[in-house]
């Protein structure tokens, strides 16, 4: 009886190596014009402004990273955790993550280098410290009091819980007028609280920003969204945060009209697949699993919250796993794709690298840093994602079991091999124009050639490969030998 084999959490480097080193490649900065193809969103969660700078052009853009998602830029309570960024005491721009100028400058550089720039957009709260205090950028505020901004009228108070805390996820009403973890409950249907959202979200419009993700929009109502939309100075890209909860009555549907919505569902499965059950069950992955539909979903391996408070959830840690699931949501046309970029972490609360003073310190990858989408089985998946972009799925292979393969219709294929042994002596039907082609999940293409593997396709559109446990092999029609 075929069964699945246990994983350590943590995998030895050595056997990493093909899969997770990374590599830079130069590239002329592309122009900030609409990004096309070019649309994998790097969550570069908790970077300083300096540093997200330095990335857009020294990876993301030569890459093909179409955008980076940045951390809440707002004024907050002061702390080393890293949800102290979910607790804003003010709408200035200057945070432990750095200043507004640092901010722009940011902005300006991620833009030269043809990178989109989306922030992580914290409106459905303010603090949870009930004494109040002073903010990193030296506001003072109450739990219901932000001189200048809010006041305690400005906020719900549900009376149905102790602390007025949400208690009962099948009461939308609850979900939407109660606390959040004490976080304090903006009252989203007045048009006041509607004009000081905008206003701060189209000051970050003013320095150029592209998008928002909108932090815990379940607990807003969805027309209290579209309502702080319709003020926006211009339009911008919106994804929103809807955990998908079963029987529930909030789902993400409902807020579809706003803009995408992520797919919560999608991460837990797809670690289902890898962790417990079989990659052969992936055939047709997305809707037909009762998921958003296709062209409103964003989808993710893992994010901040799920790496750390969903058990089974592929992060970081389990290595090589980690980097082959990547691999195939960056092959799979289903929903907007989001790598996320994270910090070493041993506790749930911990912060990023940071000084003395909790501002946060200069991103040093493989230093404290995780910096998974320089992997280079994740970031040269981001080139086979645009170079198939439009192109269904063909010539599907699966062995019932661990090992699948599958044709972005004429631009593209995968196998994935997740057995514990390898798969050697047989020819895969890639249906590709017949050439020398590099292997992208183990050698980068660069002006014309291969660093690692050459994979040949026949006239037919067969190529024979050899493929050990737990590894993969990726060609596309933009990584081509001359």
């Amino acid at each position: 009886m075929h069964r699945r084999r246990c994983r350590s959490a943590l995998v030895a480097l050595g056997a990493l190596a093909s899969l997770l080193v990374p590599t830079v490649v130069a590239a002329p900065p592309a122009a900030a014009a609409p990004s096309g193809t070019k649309n994998v969103i790097a969550n570069l969660f908790e970077w300083n402004w300096p540093s997200v700078a330095s990335e857009c052009t020294s990876t993301l853009g030569p890459k093909g990273y179409g955008y980076v998602q940045v951390s809440p830029p707002q004024e907050h309570v002061r702390g080393n955790q890293w949800w102290v960024a979910y607790q804003p005491v003010s709408y200035r721009i200057e945070s432990r993550k750095g200043t507004r100028a640092q901010f722009q400058s940011m902005v300006n550089t991620c833009h030269a280098a043809g990178v989109k720039v989306i922030v992580d957009t914290v409106i459905n709260h303010m603090s949870g410290q009930d004494a109040g205090g002073t903010g990193w950028a030296g506001s003072s505020y109450g739990h219901y009091n932000y001189p200048g901004i809010y006041q305690s009228q400005d906020f719900h108070y549900c009376g149905r819980n102790a602390g007025n805390e949400i208690t009962n996820y099948n009461d939308r009403w609850e979900v939407q007028n109660c606390e959040l973890v004490n976080l304090s409950d903006l009252k989203t249907e007045s048009d006041y609280v509607r004009s000081r959202i905008a206003a701060y979200m189209n000051d970050l419009l003013s320095l150029g920003v592209d998008g928002f993700r909108l932090d815990a929009s379940k607990h807003m109502p969805a027309a209290d969204i579209a309502a702080i939309k319709g003020k926006l100075s211009r339009s911008a890209y919106i994804v929103q945060e809807v955990i998908y909860g079963a029987g529930e009555p909030i789902g993400p549907g409902e807020y579809t009209g706003n803009g995408d919505v992520h797919e919560f569902r999608y991460g837990k499965d797809l670690a289902r697949m890898f962790n417990n059950e079989r990659l052969a069950y992936l055939k047709n992955f997305g809707e037909a699993w009762g998921y958003l539909p296709n062209g409103s979903a964003a989808v993710f391996v893992d994010n901040h919250d799920t790496q750390r408070d969903v058990g089974g959830v592929l992060t970081y840690k389990n290595g090589r796993t980690y980097a082959l699931a990547n691999a195939f949501m960056l092959a799979w046309p289903y929903g907007s794709k989001t790598v996320q970029s994270s910090y070493t972490f041993s506790n749930r609360d911990a912060g990023p690298p940071s000084d003395a003073n909790n501002k946060t310190s200069n991103t040093t990858c493989y230093s404290g840093w995780e910096c998974e989408h320089r992997w280079q089985v994740i970031a040269n998946m981001v080139g086979f994602h645009n170079a198939t972009q439009g192109a269904g799925v063909s010539n599907w292979y699966d062995n019932g079991y661990q090992h699948i393969a599958f044709s972005r219709t004429g631009k593209g294929y995968l196998t994935i091999n997740d057995e514990d042994s390898a798969v050697n002596g047989r020819s895969y039907y890639a249906g590709l124009p017949a050439g020398r082609y590099c292997d992208v999940v183990h050698g980068t293409f660069s002006n014309g050639s291969c660093s690692g593997p050459v994979i040949t396709v026949d006239s037919a559109g067969w190529f024979a490969a050899n493929i050990p446990a737990h590894d993969a092999v990726a060609i596309h029609v933009g990584a081509k030998l001359s």
